[in-house]
């Protein structure tokens, strides 16, 4: 069994001057991956938007190996590690989806709110969803 796993490639716009992913940049293909995980799962922000949910990020990581370059094709690893009834933690990896360099390696925590930013205690308010992201913690807890 392998991780959720997203791949895109390097956009120009993505660079800096020395033709690098910028590091800011990680950060938001961890989203993307993260996003893309739930919809590829069955249920997507924006159907528990639609409860009057959200999971904000709290903290996010990243620990730099090698550079991404322009033009490469990136595979971007997402699993839960860590579920809460109010929040959950994500590990990332960033490589070369062709050799399998590592680039970054990333974390996220986020908590569980609703529109108003106000911290929900998932298990009990919408099970449902709870159950749906603990299945994917129970998936991903044996890998």
């Amino acid at each position: 069994m392998e991780p959720y796993c997203y791949k895109t490639r390097v956009q120009y716009y993505d660079t800096d001057k020395m033709m690098v992913m910028h590091h800011a940049n990680y950060i938001r293909y961890f989203e993307t991956a993260r996003t893309e995980y739930f919809r590829e799962e069955g249920f997507p922000y924006s159907e528990m938007e639609k409860e009057d949910f959200q999971i904000p990020v709290l903290s996010v990581q990243a620990k730099f190996q090698e550079p991404a370059v322009y033009d490469e094709i990136i595979a971007i690893t997402c699993r839960i590690v860590k579920l809460g009834p109010a929040s959950l933690e994500v590990d990332y990896e960033v490589r070369n989806a062709e050799t399998g360099v590592l680039h970054v390696k990333g974390h996220s925590r986020h908590g569980f709110t609703n529109h108003d930013l106000r911290p929900i205690p998932l298990k009990k308010r919408l099970p449902e969803i709870y159950e749906f992201i603990e299945r994917l913690y129970e998936k991903d807890k044996l890998l």
